[in-house]
């Protein structure tokens, strides 16, 4: 696969562009992206810069991050706080994406998503209202693992870190998560099945394919 170099500003600006035109594959009004990488990568970073990208192109969006569906510290934590495998299967509540984010965009839903549900600082639900988005809206969903749950995407971007990358920009108290990235790579290969694939080894100086 040829990567060509791009700045992250235009990527955004691109991301957007062809967000413009896209239309959901089941006839509905909302088109579904996804911006998949570890935290080192910071895929929610791209998501605010194609949000912004959009806002400007008159276009409304919504930016969500996995981080606020984690699931209460008594359920991730349950087999310490390191499990490599609660953190990959059981530390996102993916029922509960599919129910307040992913739902009310079906065709024929109501447009209004849940931005977030759970405070993993306070350990309690944030309470948030929800967000009533027009129709031709885009949901800006991010975070890590997210090509492994079969979501109703239109768009699927992956930020991909060579392993030595992800061990550099991952921070020590961090490292333990590690072997579930690895697991991804080969379970669902995500640099293959994405729609758009951005290398970011060196985040000054990102190549994409798209």
């Amino acid at each position: 696969m040829r990567l060509e170099a791009i700045t992250w500003d235009r990527l955004g600006e691109l991301l957007a562009e062809r967000l413009l035109d896209l239309r959901p594959a089941d006839g509905g009004a909302w088109p579904r992206v996804a911006i998949d990488g570890a935290p080192a990568a910071r895929p929610g970073d791209l998501a605010a810069r194609v949000c912004e990208a959009l806002r400007i192109r008159g276009r409304t969006s919504l930016v969500v991050g996995t981080d606020g569906f984690l699931r209460p510290a008594s359920v991730r934590l349950e087999h310490g706080r390191q499990d490599v495998e609660s953190y990959y299967s059981d530390w996102y509540d993916t029922g509960a994406l599919w129910r307040e984010v992913f739902g009310p965009l079906d065709p024929g839903g109501d447009g209004r998503v849940l931005p977030d549900l759970w405070d993993p600082v306070t350990d309690r639900a944030t309470r948030s209202p929800y967000v009533p988005l027009p129709p031709g809206s885009s949901l800006l969903l991010h975070g890590p693992f997210l090509l492994r749950h079969w979501f109703p995407l239109d768009l699927s971007v992956h930020i991909l870190l060579s392993p030595g990358a992800l061990r550099r920009r991952t921070p020590g108290t961090e490292q333990w998560t590690l072997p579930a990235f690895e697991r991804y790579a080969q379970e669902t290969d995500p640099a293959v099945t994405a729609d758009v694939l951005v290398r970011a080894d060196d985040p000054r100086h990102p190549a994409w394919s798209g």
